[in-house]
């Protein structure tokens, strides 16, 4: 087995027990139970909301201590903020405990960046489309088996769900033991270039060369050489407000569908969390592959364009469905259809940023666009979920916001295919004005 081949290995095997964790699909049920001392409005108003201004809040910050520490100690981190997470999840039952755990959830949210770097700085670029396919494939079979073994031992109530939460505790365990055996980074993307840094200033200005002579001044320069490349073209500035937006809203939808499900189906009802996370992780996962094969015809701008317009319509009607519904099985089938587009079009639409930059700052320019998707998701979440924001909106008002959303966004793109169209006329009839 090649060196690129057993990292591969250990990075499939650390994102696969990183992502089971069964509680997950009935984290709201678990919440709300007899286990904590908390009420549903403080749930979704007063603990999720802490989880959310956490992870923005520490992101920035550690994606640049994780190039300048080489990655590894972060993957540790996050491995031992998950265990704490999940301990303190077990162990305590107060309001003030679960919102200090959220602040915690933030950590294992934001050290997750590290995982996903690591690979573009110890394995060779050659295989990067092989690594990348390979840790994908074994966090979404450890999130399809999580999701499939907490339906299985709720339904047959093998397990309560505070048994499910003792099962990712050990998950979590397991990572952090696991994130020890990774082989350390000895260069890093902009902190610990050494030769490459040199070969990449290569194309930059004079005066951009001179300022860049001491480690955190290259860091800088590069920083800014790759982040100036990328958004001054129109191309990835369209792309990037996808990301963005769909970060945004998938992460504010996936955080509290639980609590519209519970609004719908109420106390009595039999939940099928677990299988309909099971189902959207399997589907999900079969769309994204697919997104890798659409015909290089279909990947013209207009038409891309077009398609996006399209899918965020049908996203935004997919889950005004699922919210005004009272049947709990059609709120299921529309959420589906959300996740399943999603999967989808972040395949595609991160592809297509991709093609547009330079290799070597794809965690740069993913991480910003992550940022600015959850700084959307902060100011959402404290304009209307927040008990202090300005709306505080019930559960279901949320989610028609979020699907208004999703339809402003169509807009948003029609407008564009419409510049774009605009653009290609007038540059028609210069050409044959000439």
């Amino acid at each position: 087995m090649e060196q690129w081949q057993r990292v591969s290995l250990i990075l499939c095997i650390f994102g696969f027990l990183k992502e089971f964790r069964p509680s997950e699909p009935f984290v709201f049920q678990f919440l709300t139970g007899p286990w904590h001392n908390v009420t549903v409005e403080q749930v979704v108003q007063d603990v999720f909301p802490i989880g959310t201004y956490s992870y923005v809040a520490q992101l920035v910050v550690v994606f640049l201590i994780t190039d300048y520490f080489r990655y590894k100690p972060l993957i540790i981190v996050a491995g031992l903020a998950g265990t704490l997470v999940w301990s303190m999840f077990v162990w305590t039952t107060s309001l003030r405990a679960l919102q200090v755990m959220e602040l915690f959830y933030g950590t294992y949210m934001a050290a997750e960046i590290a995982y996903w770097t690591y690979i573009y700085a110890k394995v060779d670029r050659k295989h990067y489309q092989k690594v990348t396919s390979h840790i994908r494939s074994a966090t979404q079979a450890g999130r399809f088996l999580a999701a499939t073994a907490s339906q299985t031992l709720i339904y047959y109530e093998i397990t309560d769900y505070l048994g499910l939460n003792y099962i990712a505790l050990g998950a979590q365990l397991a990572t952090t033991v696991w994130a020890f055996l990774l082989p350390p980074v000895p260069e890093s993307m902009y902190f610990h270039r050494h030769q490459k840094v040199m070969d990449e200033e290569k194309d930059l200005e004079p005066h951009e060369r001179i300022s860049a002579t001491s480690t955190c001044a290259r860091a800088s320069t590069l920083l800014w050489f790759h982040f100036k490349s990328a958004y001054t073209n129109f191309t990835v500035i369209r792309y990037s407000i996808w990301y963005s937006l769909a970060v945004c809203f998938y992460y504010q939808i996936t955080s509290y569908v639980q609590a519209l499900w519970s609004a719908i189906g109420g106390s009595d009802t039999v939940l099928w969390n677990g299988a309909v996370e099971a189902i959207l992780t399997l589907m999900g996962s079969l769309v994204a592959l697919l997104a890798g094969f659409v015909p290089l015809e279909w990947l013209r701008i207009n038409a891309t364009l077009l398609g996006l317009a399209t899918i965020a319509a049908l996203q935004g009607l997919g889950l005004l469905i699922a919210t005004v519904t009272s049947s709990l099985m059609v709120s299921y089938v529309g959420y589906t259809v959300f996740g399943i587009l999603h999967a989808f079009a972040i395949t595609l639409v991160s592809s297509e940023i991709a093609k547009h930059i330079s290799d070597d700052s794809f965690a740069l320019i993913f991480g910003i666009n992550t940022m600015v998707g959850l700084i959307s998701q902060t100011l959402l979440t404290v304009a209307i979920v927040d008990s202090d924001g300005w709306f505080a909106l019930d559960v279901r008002g949320q989610f028609t916001v979020y699907a208004f959303g999703f339809l402003s966004v169509g807009v948003v793109f029609v407008v564009f295919l419409l510049l774009e169209l605009c653009r290609g006329k007038t540059h028609q009839s210069a050409g044959q004005g000439i």
